[in-house]
């Protein structure tokens, strides 16, 4: 295993850090997630698969453009420039997705706010009843909607860069170490997808003991809003 050097074992370790405190930092990286599963009710199954998924998108994402960048002898400068304006395209892609499921949220709060009706018997006495269209029904209408949340997030999270990945690329890439540089990228898209699973997973639980009857018809204008946040944080650089 020659191309197992120290170089490389010190960049896939350098590559894992990266991954995960990247990971770590980042609350996009998991919230919309967790808010979305919590609002729409995806099965644990569907929710760590839909981040997995989004996980690959942001991984390769990355790795693609940052291997272009170097292959057309692009100085690390310019390689970095290109990563931030993938960065504000994904801040703003993720805000303008939050502030339109919120308001598809609050949509959805106000046909599903509670109102009552007079009945009236024969007798004489009347009883006052509260109503809700929506909670007549035990499972949301979402429609052909249902598969635009997970398919916007993939979009966003393509788009979404890692700059702190490109100069770790650097070295195996400059020394045709094919190998080397496919070890680093390996280690760094575990770091990065697990650890975004194992926050998807805490996240979900935790809000499963969590019984706010009261806010639920506000389950994604609450959403919406999270996912808003995450954009907004992502354009100011946290």
């Amino acid at each position: 295993m020659d191309w197992l050097t120290p170089q490389i074992q010190a960049l896939a370790w350098t590559a894992m850090v990266i991954g995960f405190v990247h990971t770590l930092l980042g609350p996009d990286h998991y919230l919309p997630f967790i808010a979305l599963a919590r609002a729409r009710r995806w099965s644990r199954t569907r929710t760590l698969a839909i981040t997995g998924l989004c996980g690959i998108g942001h991984v390769t994402g990355s790795v693609v453009i940052g291997l272009l960048g170097l292959a057309a002898g692009a100085a690390l400068n310019h390689v970095v420039e290109l990563e931030s304006l993938r960065g504000q395209l994904a801040s703003w892609a993720m805000l303008s997705f939050g502030l339109v499921y919120t308001a598809w949220g609050l949509r959805q709060a106000w046909r599903d706010r509670r109102h009552y009706h007079f009945h009236a018997h024969a007798n004489g006495t009347t009883h006052l009843h509260e109503h809700s269209h929506q909670r007549e029904h035990a499972h949301p209408h979402l429609g052909s909607n249902r598969n635009i949340g997970p398919w916007a997030l993939f979009i966003v999270f393509v788009l979404g860069p890692c700059e702190a990945l490109i100069p770790v690329l650097m070295y195996p890439a400059a020394s045709n170490n094919f190998l080397g540089l496919a070890w680093v990228v390996a280690v760094f898209s575990v770091a990065t997808i697990s650890t975004m699973l194992v926050i998807v997973t805490l996240g979900v639980k935790g809000l499963a003991g969590v019984k706010q009857p009261h806010l639920e018809r506000y389950a994604h204008a609450l959403s919406g809003a999270a996912i808003s946040a995450c954009g907004v944080f992502m354009l100011l650089g946290f």
